[in-house]
């Protein structure tokens, strides 16, 4: 039997190691760096489940499938209490085999970087307050990094949830205005008025609860930065006036008649697809150019690879009640799950995921079902080409609205450049889009094995 798998395991690019006493096995693994154990229940001296049992107390991380004879239900249940990641009975078929070796090494590599990433979590392996390693990310750190130290007026752009904020955070942390203040506003939060207010301050009797002269926040940024996130939300009349104040560096309070210079590094943020919003005529073409001067792009977390796990176990450490490790990690089932979903939401959901599996988990690891349903069930749109299954094959359509949506998030969403790529005119790639809207999501999913996130 033993002759017989490992000749089959190896046509099929499995490396294997055979014997036929467990006390050889054992010695083995203590020498070399086994990924997965395959043994049989009956041998000499040592039965299977407790070779099993011995493996698992000093090797956790090695998964072990057992094999059992037929209808020897009993010995299974054993085998999976000593530790067993799965049994298979005999008679068997070497694909079977396959398969679950397959499924175990895939447990084996997630088990190993949830390992690793808990450790880089406990190493504050971080970019200021921004938590993670994947290549986008880095790329995106050493542009970071080259604007802080100019007073170039930066564009940061991302999906909502992206963690635009801590973005230009980290500029002004890493600039030479450090040691001023930090100031944002939502430009999306308040009507024109309060915003002009807000931005340019107002003088004394400038409206009916003007009682007292007020700074607005240009004044209040100075020597620091000033942050205008969803500036994509602006009004058109707000934009002019800010496009005028950043032109002239001065800013006129509201009811006032004299300008003030302020001394604010300039960087604004939107979710927005901004050159789409000016080819619309919804944002001014003149303000689009003064603000993207440097353009720094936050990737969708979908796109982060092994980040999502390293940013799960970070939030996963945050909210232990009482600072209590209640629930210590993510099993590499549920963390498969977390890889596979497309979070539409981005950091922020996965915060509110991870948030909620602390307070729900009923085990020291994440389960499963400890995940949210719409985690849980969800379902990959990916596009299979290579199937000989007619059931997984696409209709046309579909292929080419889901290669629409994943050419617009390899671009960052920008809708001109998406039609480019595309070839198409911008009308063709709106009409596209508003046809297939409704009929699946439009968020993918891009799963990476051995990435999680902490």
């Amino acid at each position: 039997m033993c002759d017989i798998l490992d000749a089959e395991l190896r046509t099929r690019d499995f490396e294997a190691t055979a014997t036929t006493a467990a006390e050889d096995a054992l010695r083995r693994l203590s020498e070399g760096d086994f990924d997965v154990v395959l043994t049989d229940i009956n041998m000499q001296s040592m039965n299977g489940v407790e070779l099993c049992r011995q493996i698992v107390e000093s090797r956790e991380h090695v998964p072990v499938v057992v094999m059992t004879a037929y209808g020897s239900m009993e010995a299974a249940v054993g085998a999976i209490r000593a530790g067993a990641y799965d049994f298979v009975t005999k008679p068997f078929e070497i694909d079977e085999i396959s398969l679950t070796l397959d499924r175990a090494l895939k447990h084996h590599a997630l088990r190993d970087e949830v390992k690793r990433l808990r450790s880089v979590v406990a190493d504050s392996q971080r970019f200021d307050d921004i938590l993670g390693t994947s290549a986008t990310m880095k790329k995106m750190y050493d542009l970071v990094a080259r604007v802080a130290e100019t007073e170039t007026t930066a564009l940061i752009t991302g999906e909502s949830g992206t963690g635009k904020e801590l973005v230009a955070k980290a500029i002004h942390q890493r600039s030479p205005r450090r040691d001023g203040p930090f100031v944002a506003i939502n430009c999306a939060a308040m009507p024109e008025n309060l915003l002009e207010s807000e931005l340019f301050g107002h003088v004394k009797g400038a409206f009916t609860d003007a009682r007292t002269a007020r700074p607005g926040l240009f004044i209040k940024a100075s020597k620091g930065t000033l942050l205008l996130d969803e500036i994509g939300e602006m009004p058109a009349g707000m934009q002019a006036k800010l496009l005028r104040a950043l032109q002239e560096r001065t800013v006129r309070p509201v009811g006032g008649d004299q300008e003030q210079p302020f001394d604010a590094r300039i960087i604004a943020a939107t979710n927005r697809d901004l050159e789409g919003e000016v080819e619309e005529k919804r944002f001014r073409e003149d303000l689009f150019y003064r603000i993207n001067v440097v353009r720094i792009h936050v990737p969708p977390l979908r796109s982060r690879g092994s980040d999502i796990l390293l940013l799960a176990q970070s939030f996963l450490q945050r909210y232990q009640p009482n600072g209590q490790e209640r629930v210590v990690g993510i099993k590499s089932a549920a963390a498969d799950k977390l890889l596979s979903y497309s979070w539409p939401g981005n950091v922020r959901e996965l915060q509110n995921c991870i948030e909620r599996c602390v307070a729900l988990a009923q085990f020291d690891h994440v389960g499963v079902d400890d995940l949210p349903e719409r985690v849980r069930d969800f379902k990959s749109s990916r596009i299979t080409i290579e199937s000989n299954n007619p059931s997984e094959l696409l209709p046309m359509d579909e292929v080419e609205r889901r290669y629409i949506v994943r050419v617009l998030e390899a671009v960052g969403g920008n809708k001109t450049l998406a039609a480019q790529v595309l070839g198409f005119d911008r009308r063709t790639l709106y009409r596209k889009l508003e046809r297939g809207r409704d009929a699946v999501p439009q968020k993918r999913e891009t799963r990476s094995l051995g990435s999680i996130s902490a």
